[in-house]
């Protein structure tokens, strides 16, 4: 699996542990019941969760006339895995995550959800 699939799992995978509360391997189990699972996908879904009260800071203190919870669901866990790559791999370039994520936000939110995300995002990164 490519990274760009891997991210895009992770989001659905995220999504649905937002709303059900699930265990992160659970999830990730019944997400991919059909398919092998993929060690970029199992860290970015265990990284987000694990760390994600202080991605929820970053991403707050980036807001500007937003709060977190006004944040629709798909653009928050879009941002939170970008953030989660942005300060905790330094493998991954940074304009990659920003790229992925907006390309995620054009895909599953709305005519607004890249141009949104980009703008936290590029607050992220200085």
């Amino acid at each position: 699996m490519n990274r760009h699939t891997a991210r895009e799992k992770a989001f659905q995978i995220l999504f649905q542990l937002d709303i059900n509360d699930n265990e992160p391997k659970e999830a990730i189990a019944a997400f991919l019941e059909t398919e092998e699972s993929d060690i970029f996908l199992k860290g970015l879904v265990e990284g987000v969760t694990n760390v994600k009260d202080e991605i929820d800071t970053i991403i707050t203190e980036n807001l500007q006339n937003w709060t977190l919870d006004r944040v629709a669901a798909v653009e928050k866990t879009i941002l939170r895995i970008a953030t989660y790559e942005i300060r905790y791999l330094e493998d991954i370039p940074r304009n990659v995550s920003i790229n992925e994520a907006v390309e995620l936000g054009n895909v599953y939110g709305d005519d607004k959800s890249g141009k949104f995300i980009n703008g936290v995002l590029s607050r992220i990164e200085k």
